[in-house]
């Protein structure tokens, strides 16, 4: 979940655009590095970014700031629709559905994250969608609530190296549940593009990083994105190493080695990292051509 509420807190801090609609938040953030904002209707040079379900998770990583409580307020029934009227308005090819951990609600929220997709492709079928999702404790039939209400990328950070997982996550996330949920995720529907995410900077061995990329190829995991830890406030875990961008590169070349179909290592990679959007998009587009040939 790092890179995800690393994200959130960005947006937040950038400031950049923010359309609201009854109190949901629509980020949108271009696809090259200029800050200029557009002016115009045309919003073809941004990725939208959306939080379904409010901003304030159930659990309590030690890397990430986003605000906690044991109750937070319930979801909004009507949040999927508006959500998805307000994205149909813009001129948009890519969004990304980002969430908190929910843990206080039936199936962990997977039917409010499914409503929103299957309520936007009703009004843009061609849009192509990213959900980054929590790990729904373990639930492997609300995982599979997502993976099949139309996705095209399903997301979900393992954060760390096996090793370091009770270090830096809540107790109620782990390795295998992370990876069980990855693995379900493309076997409820194969022709989805799996994706996650490893923070470095915890002090990992090499060795460490190197298995834990090699179980998510076993999980058949297709897009990896490994990037640097930064502590987002004093009261999280401090940075134990700052990793070089020769070692970064390293890690691209030894995914591809792997067998991922797109790895992006480096110090300000994060799991929703625009740069390869573009090849995401294109490799979604060649998988569902492929889907309709062999029906």
């Amino acid at each position: 979940m790092a890179a995800r509420c690393i994200q959130c807190y960005a947006f937040r801090k950038l400031n950049d655009v923010k359309i609201t609609s009854r109190n949901r938040l629509l980020f949108l953030y271009r696809r090259s590095s200029s800050k200029k904002i557009a002016s115009g209707p045309d919003l073809q040079d941004f990725i939208a970014g959306v939080v379904p379900r409010g901003d304030t998770c159930t659990r309590n990583c030690g890397f990430c700031s986003v605000k906690t409580s044991n109750t937070p307020p319930p979801p909004d029934p009507e949040e999927p629709r508006n959500t998805a009227e307000a994205i149909a308005k813009w001129n948009l090819d890519y969004v990304v559905l980002t969430s908190v951990d929910r843990d206080d609600i039936l199936d962990g929220g997977a039917s409010h994250i499914a409503n929103t997709v299957i309520e936007l492709k009703k009004r843009k079928p061609t849009i192509l969608i990213e959900c980054l999702t929590p790990d729904f404790a373990g639930d492997l039939s609300a995982v599979e609530k997502v993976a099949l209400s139309g996705l095209d990328v399903y997301a979900h950070n393992i954060e760390t190296v096996k090793e370091y997982q009770s270090h830096i996550r809540d107790r109620r996330a782990n390795y295998k549940q992370s990876i069980a949920v990855l693995k379900h995720a493309k076997k409820a529907r194969p022709e989805n593009i799996t994706k996650t995410s490893i923070m470095l900077g915890f002090g990992e061995t090499d060795d460490m990083i190197k298995a834990t990329m090699e179980d998510l190829r076993v999980a058949d995991v297709d897009c990896l994105t490994i990037g640097q830890y930064m502590q987002p406030t004093k009261t999280r875990l401090k940075v134990t190493e700052y990793i070089t961008p020769e070692k970064y590169k390293y890690w691209e070349e030894y995914g591809n080695q792997l067998g991922f179909h797109y790895t992006a290592s480096g110090p300000l990679v994060r799991s929703s990292y625009k740069a390869g959007e573009f090849f995401l998009r294109n490799l979604v587009q060649r998988r569902i051509a492929k889907t309709l040939q062999e029906k």
